[in-house]
């Protein structure tokens, strides 16, 4: 087997089980930067072995093996022993791993996710460790979706892990009467992880943010935001599309998953708050519109601009108060689309936005008028090659 397709088998194992593996190794040690880098360590090994040996049958029970050896290493070291001493419920061991089992990885995960949203650790970083320590991704992307330097969340997250082991924070789900206070955090990882990976379908980290949301949602049982996230996450798994980009209200409906439009109306109607809905369920309920067009053929504008106005009242992020605006123009027309969007010029971030350039382009271009520089600027800011390449064609046929 070449390098390359080593590296690919890597690569691939990396995406779908990183943050299972790492929520295992970290689960009694609570030293999550010692998990990491026995991990690294694993996959070090493997672009070392896979190319002589073979890429094996179940390449993330070799990982774990692998991993779990150097912690044991590790733990058998004096050395480490006297400069960080481990809970006496571990020590109380001789293999600390040995009695979990890797099929129940993914309650691990959600461990290290409240773990993560622990009220010693930053708020501001809370999140951000999820994001990287239990889903994976890399601090860079991370970055670039909180808008703040790269140096700034590397540092964010050193410090975050630092605290988890200097204050010895148990891996454990908090009970119910501290879990509330966590959620929040935790629901906003699964949600940026969706957001992270929006193009992607069930087999990719898009898939993982919609079991976690549906597994997390069915942990909590009565919890409404839970299910409105449970809803957002399989409703926008259910309308992925292959090949290039292609705007929603562009798409086929009928290609779309049917049986996950179902399943995700389904959570919708569990998520019964019991009094105004919140930032999970509207956006869930917009989903839901945009997913009815299956059934009706047309996109129910009117309810997608009241849901959005109710959201921009809950939650007034950037991208609430720019979609809103898009809203705006397609029931009132593009000008006052546009008036809607120049409320959000003055936003801070709102020059470094892609979808605010994205939005500003497509509602000059359909009021008639000059939409050169905001396609320019939206295509200088947009990362996905499918969506500079749309956004490339679009500014095109504007100019003609």
């Amino acid at each position: 087997m070449s390098a390359g397709e080593v590296r690919a088998a890597a690569e691939r194992t990396a995406r779908t089980s990183y943050g299972r593996l790492l929520s295992l190794l970290a689960a009694q040690s609570g030293d999550i930067a010692l998990a990491e880098d026995s991990l690294s360590g694993a996959f070090e090994e493997a672009l070392r072995r896979w190319p002589q040996a073979g890429v094996p049958d179940n390449p993330e029970g070799w990982l774990l093996t692998v991993a779990r050896n150097r912690l044991r290493d590790v733990w058998k070291s004096a050395a480490v022993r006297a400069s960080a001493p481990l809970d006496d419920s571990v020590r109380a061991v001789t293999d600390p791993l040995a009695d979990h089992d890797p099929l129940a990885i993914g309650d691990k995960r959600l461990e290290l996710l409240f773990v993560c949203a622990h009220p010693a650790i930053d708020e501001a970083a809370r999140t951000p460790l999820m994001l990287q320590t239990v889903l994976g991704f890399d601090a860079a992307d991370i970055a670039r979706a909180f808008a703040v330097p790269p140096a700034t969340m590397a540092q964010r997250l050193v410090r975050a892990k630092r605290r988890i082991k200097d204050a010895r924070i148990p891996f454990a789900v908090p009970d119910r009467r501290t879990m509330p206070d966590r959620l929040p955090a935790v629901l906003e990882a699964v949600y940026g992880c969706a957001a992270l990976t929006w193009r992607g379908d069930a087999s990719s980290f898009a898939g993982e943010a919609q079991y976690l949301a549906v597994t997390l949602a069915a942990l909590l049982e009565t919890e409404a935001e839970a299910w409105g996230l449970a809803a957002l996450t399989t409703l926008t798994l259910a309308r992925r599309t292959t090949g290039g980009f292609v705007p929603l209200d562009e798409q086929d409906p009928h290609t779309w998953d049917a049986a996950l439009i179902a399943e995700g109306e389904a959570y919708l109607r569990r998520a019964r708050p019991d009094g105004s809905p919140g930032r999970f369920q509207l956006e869930g309920a917009i989903q839901a519109v945009h997913c009815d067009r299956r059934r009706t053929g047309a996109v129910d504008w009117a309810a997608v601009r009241m849901l959005y106005e109710a959201l921009v009242a809950v939650a007034p992020t950037l991208g609430a108060r720019v979609a809103k605006a898009v809203a705006v123009g397609r029931t009132e027309g593009a000008d006052a689309g546009l008036d809607a969007l120049a409320e959000v010029a003055d936003a801070a971030g709102a020059d470094g936005f892609q979808p605010y350039w994205a939005a500003r382009a497509d509602l000059l271009a359909r009021a008639g008028r000059d939409a050169a520089h905001a396609y320019a600027r939206a295509i200088a800011l947009t990362e996905d090659a499918d969506v500079a390449a749309f956004l490339r064609a679009r500014a095109r046929a504007a100019g003609r």
